[in-house]
Order: C-alpha cells, then sequence, then structure tokens
C-alpha cells in the first residue's frame, strides 16, 4: 500500500460539503479588508484581525467561537466590495486545495450596504463567475444556513430565499448557530418542509454538544428528514442506528471538533473511528469528510485527509473511496455528481499509471 503524504492528499479530488463562508476566510484576507476599511475610516476602531486572531491560534471552543463572528467578521464585511472579495478569494481557497466539487453555507445577513437578498446574489454571482471560468477544476454550489437564534420570520425568510435562488445556485438549506440556544422545533419542521417540498437538499447541525442533544431535539430534527447530518457527536446507539439505517450522511471534521474540545481523545479518539466500526460490522455508513471553518481552525481539507489517514491507518484507495462517497450525497444534482466522478476516475488512472511506474 503506497504511503499517504500531503503531496497525494491535496491531489486527490476531493469534495467539500460543508464549510461556512464566513468560516472560512483566511486571517490575510480579513486583515486586507480590514487595510482598506482603515483608509476610508481612520479613526476605525476595530482590531486588525491578524491581532484578534493570533497566528496559528485554533483553540477556539463554543464559548470563544461565536463571537468571533459578531466583533470581528461581520463588522469587517458590510460593504459589496469586501464581500465579493472575501467570496472569490475562499473559493480560490477550496480551489487550490484540491477541491473538486465544493458546498458553500451561509446565513443571509443584511448591512448598510444590501439587503439579505442582495447578499445572497452576491454571493451566487461570484459562484457563477467561477463555475463559468475558464480551465476551472472546481465547481460550486451554495446552501442557505438557518441560524437557531432565528425567529419564525427570520426562517421564513432564509427559506424563501433558497427556494427563489434554487434556479441559480441554492442547493440546499442548514440549521446552524450557537448549539447551546434553544430551538422551536415545531417551526423548524414547518419551514424545512418547504423547502424539502421545493427539491432542496436538508443538512442539520447535529448533537454538537450535549445541551443540542436531548431526546427531543434529536427526534425533532430527525423527522424533519434530513438527508445529510453535520458533527453527530453526543448520540445515543439507538439514535446512531437510526441514522445509519435510514442511509442518512454524516458530514464529520477532526480538527474542528478536537481544537474546539468537542471531543476527548484528540484526534485518533474521533468519533470517526465509531463510525467506521459501524461499517465493519456491516452497517451502511455515508461519512462525509469536511473542514467547517477552515479560517478559524486552519486545517484544509487536505490536511483533514491526511489526518485521517494517520490516525485510522487509512491508505490511498480508503481515501479516493470517502471522496466518491461524499460525491454521492451532494445536493448538487446528477451534472455534479457526474463531474465528480470524472474526475475522481481520472484520478485513479493516474494513480494507477505511477504506480506502476514504481520499480519493483
Amino acid at each position: 500500500m503506497m504511503q499517504v503524504n500531503s503531496d497525494f492528499t491535496r491531489r486527490l479530488p476531493k469534495v467539500e460539503l460543508h464549510a461556512h463562508l464566513t468560516g472560512s476566510i483566511t486571517r490575510e484576507c480579513l486583515h486586507e479588508i480590514w487595510l482598506e476599511r482603515r483608509k476610508e475610516e481612520p479613526d476605525l476602531a476595530l482590531e486588525d484581525p491578524l491581532m484578534a486572531l493570533p497566528s496559528g491560534a485554533t483553540n477556539y471552543d463554543v464559548n470563544t467561537f461565536f463571537p468571533l463572528f459578531t466583533t470581528q467578521i461581520y463588522t469587517l464585511l458590510t460593504t459589496v466590495a469586501s464581500l465579493v472579495y472575501s467570496t472569490n478569494s475562499v473559493i480560490a481557497s477550496f480551489a487550490a486545495d484540491g477541491i473538486c466539487y465544493l458546498e458553500l453555507r451561509t446565513t443571509p445577513r443584511a448591512s448598510p450596504s444590501y439587503t439579505k437578498e442582495a447578499y445572497v446574489t452576491t454571493i451566487l454571482d461570484c459562484i457563477a463567475t467561477q463555475n463559468d471560468a475558464h480551465k476551472n477544476d472546481m465547481r460550486t454550489s451554495l446552501i442557505l444556513s438557518v441560524d437557531r437564534k432565528h425567529d419564525a420570520i427570520e426562517v421564513a425568510e432564509v427559506i424563501d430565499l433558497a427556494i427563489r435562488f434554487k434556479d441559480r445556485g441554492v442547493v440546499g438549506v442548514d440549521l446552524c448557530g450557537n448549539p447551546a440556544r434553544g430551538i422551536h422545533v415545531e417551526m423548524l419542521q414547518r419551514e424545512f418542509g418547504r423547502a424539502k417540498e421545493a427539491g432542496l437538499g436538508i443538512t442539520l447541525h447535529f448533537a454538537e454538544i450535549p445541551e443540542s442533544a436531548s431526546e427531543a431535539e434529536l427526534a425533532g430534527l430527525l423527522a424533519m428528514k434530513p438527508d445529510r447530518l453535520g458533527h453527530v457527536i453526543h448520540l445515543p446507539d439507538a439514535v446512531a442506528e437510526e441514522i445509519a439505517g435510514r442511509r442518512i450522511a454524516v458530514e464529520l471534521c477532526l480538527s474542528c471538533n478536537v481544537h474546539a474540545g468537542l471531543t476527548e481523545g484528540g484526534f485518533g479518539g474521533h468519533h470517526f473511528g465509531n463510525w467506521m466500526r459501524r461499517r465493519e460490522r456491516g452497517a451502511v455508513v455515508l461519512c462525509v469528510y469536511k473542514t467547517d471553518d477552515v479560517g478559524v481552525f486552519l486545517s484544509p481539507l487536505s490536511n483533514e485527509y491526511l489526518l485521517v489517514a494517520e490516525h485510522f491507518n487509512l491508505g490511498r484507495e480508503d481515501l479516493l473511496d470517502l471522496c466518491e462517497e461524499a460525491g454521492g450525497v451532494t445536493f448538487g444534482g446528477e451534472r455534479d455528481m457526474k463531474w465528480i466522478r470524472q474526475r475522481i476516475a481520472a484520478f485513479r488512472t493516474e494513480m494507477g499509471v505511477a504506480e506502476e511506474a514504481l520499480p519493483v
């Protein structure tokens, strides 16, 4: 079995299905936007992002992670120009990491410079430009996220926008936000049901912390008939068995969970291992590997695959299988799935030729 190394995982045609747009902006990009703001507002009181998010720092937990957005990132992205610049930067970063298909997700928000609708259309315009670019090696789609703190009117607004822009590249809806906040399950079921009826995919942040893993919440969210579930950390065995039995894909992330203290036992103790053991016992487990917030936790998907290979003894074929598995649970439709299959097949051929060329 040929060794998995960083060069292999970077070239691997990866599928990224759980990436938050604002959480994926690099600190350097935020710094550049901050510098432009300082030119326009010399008295800007906002701290330089390179100071607020020190180089190499990844130890953000539930209590320190979410304030980064309200005090820093959202405060910077208040103009159309900053939104365009950051979105293009994020897309370029994923492409450079060897992603062949990307589903970005973001919560529509308004600023003095744009409405929620303009926020969504601006991002979709950036995505369309990238998808149509000559010699483009990555296709991108958009998921709109409902925040757990949203009231009924705000939730309906997000679902309305997702349905309205389904033909322009919105492929699904997500439930995200601080997992310590309670939710109105019945209202969410009604609104996400509208999205489901419109043909949109459903993905939910699920059981991230014990407070969001009550029996009532888990049952209520599963009743929404999700296609994918993110994090899935604090699960009773019966719920895990139900997820596997219903073939709901699980979106897993080593670095985010380990650095944020959501799991115990370091990388080797991550619950990815539990899902793999279920697979070995014959369960149908669909695992999707993801970065979540690469701008915060500093681990691109190529590194996530390197980590999972190292800590769970996976080889090159195993990683390719994970990529294929992720390609089969996208929200983008047959055209995008075909795109992914073609790139994985081409890479398999390339890899086979390379192995045959090695001296015996």
